[in-house]
């Protein structure tokens, strides 16, 4: 993929930091999950795979045993949100160069899972942006870690009627580009009525759509999450979460703090240095 992958779409001004250790070394549990440890310029994080999310799990695991993340930058930092990293063209890119593009040849298809979401210290794929990506497929290599903030209650109905609204436009957009043709040609003719009648028709066929899957609306299990510990809440349902920090969360919270220049890349190169399957 040959565009910047995007973590979502500018969104990004109202989310996310968090306060406090969210996941200590006692709480890796033993349920035979793969854990992974990146050793970076900053200091060690070890991650826990979640077997819900096999496709994304079994990926990662390869990358891992093959160095593909050996030598590659947190390539894009935003405080009060992610630090991300994975882009395979970050292993020898100069101080100047805009990352993001890099990929490995393939995506992922997207593995949502309602119990496994963006609280702070989830690992989450990164992707191309729904315009081009409606299946919200991952990438095949690059990935974030969730910093985040609080949000109150209220906040996170307020977001719910959002994501709602977000998937109402996604639907309308899919099936307006089926009829760009008509469109351009309705356009080209002056034909208001003809585009209004058509706008009306996509709007009925888009509601359809969306009512045929239930209203988003975050579980008691992610309320209790973001206004207690923080996250990412309105990436819920739209990025696959396939883990988590179990120890390191001091570090990614370093690594956050870093400064950055205007593209969100570290001015001073934050590597990991090597990625192993930990024993």
């Amino acid at each position: 993929m040959k565009k910047a992958i995007l973590l979502l779409t500018l969104v990004a001004s109202c989310i996310m930091a968090c306060t406090g250790n969210q996941q200590k070394k006692t709480h890796m549990e033993k349920d035979n999950a793969t854990l992974v440890r990146l050793e970076t310029t900053l200091g060690n994080i070890t991650v826990k795979l979640y077997n819900e999310t096999p496709g994304h799990r079994d990926n990662f695991i390869k990358l891992v045993k093959e160095g593909a993340y050996d030598s590659t930058l947190f390539h894009r930092v935003i405080r009060s949100f992610m630090v991300q990293a994975g882009d395979p063209e970050s292993k020898h890119a100069s101080d100047t160069a805009t990352l993001g593009n890099g990929d490995v040849g393939y995506t992922l298809p997207a593995e949502f899972n309602p119990t496994l979401f963006h609280k702070k210290g989830a690992l989450a794929a990164a992707r191309q942006g729904d315009d081009v990506n409606p299946e919200k497929a991952s990438s095949g290599c690059q990935f974030y870690i969730v910093t985040g903030k609080k949000f109150s209650q209220a906040q996170l109905i307020n977001m719910e009627n959002q994501i709602n609204e977000a998937r109402l436009d996604t639907a309308f957009n899919i099936l307006a580009r089926k009829h760009m043709k008509e469109i351009f040609k309705m356009r080209k003719a002056g034909d208001n009525e003809g585009l209004l009648e058509l706008q009306d028709s996509l709007e009925a066929q888009a509601r359809a759509e969306v009512a045929k899957e239930p209203r988003f609306k975050f579980s008691k299990q992610q309320i209790d999450a973001y206004t207690t510990l923080g996250g990412a809440p309105h990436l819920d349902g739209n990025y696959t979460v396939f883990g988590e920090v179990v120890d390191g969360m001091d570090i990614v919270d370093k690594i956050e703090s870093v400064k950055t220049n205007r593209a969100d890349r570290p001015v001073t190169d934050v590597r990991i240095l090597k990625a192993v399957i930990a024993e």
